[in-house]
Order: C-alpha cells, then structure tokens, then sequence
C-alpha cells in the first residue's frame, strides 16, 4: 500500500473481532480528511499449541490432588494441536478482515508468532502507522501491574495507542471506566 494515501493503523488483536468490534474501530476513523483512506492492518497471535495441552494437563494434575476421579489422555499429538491452532488463528484473521472490509475500510493483515508488541513495533515501522489499537479481554492483573500490550505497546513505540475491550461497546467501556 502507498502510505501517502492511506492513514495507516496497526490493529493488534486476541480473537476475532465480531461486527461490533469492527464498526466500532471504524467510527474512530470517520473524522478524517476525506482525501485520506484508512488502511487497517491486522495482527493475530497465533495461540500457543504447548501452553494450552499444559494448561490441560495442569487441569488434570488439579484434579488429582483434589482427589477427583483419575481421568486418562491418549498421547497428545503437539504438531497436530499447533496445525488446529495455526488452522483457527487464519479463520480469525480472515473474519476479522472479512468483517472490515464489510465495513468498508481497508483491511489486511497476518497471523504473527512473534512476541505481540515485537510484531506490532516491527509492523508500526514498516507501515509508517500513525496509531495503534489494541483489542483484549479484560486482563484485571496484567493490567494493574501495566504488563498488559498496551502498557508495553505505550512503552515501545512512537505511536498513541488506543486499547479497546473485544465484545464491548463503546458505552459498555464507559461504564467500567475503560
């Protein structure tokens, strides 16, 4: 894309943005000089195939020690998780462009295996952005101890960045003092 044209934004999400999320990083934009498109460009971490089978198996040593019934697993594929989790990180990628585009901004984007902020500084450089926005679930303890991305995004690159809860709106946000 031709930076002078277009006003370039990093959007860095967890999950897929639904409708609402999407129309909602739009109307941000809306105020902008007509002679400047806005070009959206979408970064989704791919989810973590070792820590969600030890996250499963943390779950079942719990329920050892809590004297649950013993419950047993088959060996675990690792490569074929990771596949699973590659295969739903590109359909949340493509969703979350798909449902911009609808909106009818300019969107595209990739699937980063790199740490988020690295990927989101490397992106704000190679697109010349002008902003960042960051889109999580709530994260109460990371955030009081500003270990959340947007307290390490605000750290690390040379843009304002605007941190949005997925799932919420607008007026939602307001109301738990986002």
């Amino acid at each position: 894309m031709n930076t002078e044209e277009h006003y370039d934004v990093l959007l860095l999400c967890e999950q897929a943005l639904t409708e609402t999320d999407a129309s909602q990083v739009i109307s941000l934009h809306e105020e902008l000089e007509s002679d400047q498109q806005v070009a959206y460009h979408v970064l989704l971490p791919v989810e973590d195939a070792a820590a969600r089978i030890e996250a499963a198996m943390g779950s079942l040593a719990a329920g050892e020690v809590m004297s649950s019934p013993a419950m047993t697993i088959g060996e675990v594929d690792l490569e074929e998780v990771r596949k699973d989790c590659l295969e739903r990180s590109e359909q949340d990628l493509a969703a979350t462009i798909n449902r911009l585009k609808a909106g009818g901004a300019v969107a595209d984007g990739k699937i980063i295996h790199d740490h988020p902020i690295d990927a989101l500084a490397a992106g704000v450089a190679e697109h010349d952005g002008r902003e960042a926005i960051i889109l999580t679930r709530p994260h109460v303890v990371s955030e009081f101890f500003h270990l959340d991305w947007t307290s390490q995004a605000r750290r690390k690159i040379g843009v304002p960045v605007l941190h949005l809860l997925e799932r919420e709106t607008f007026e939602e946000m307001g109301e738990t003092g986002v």
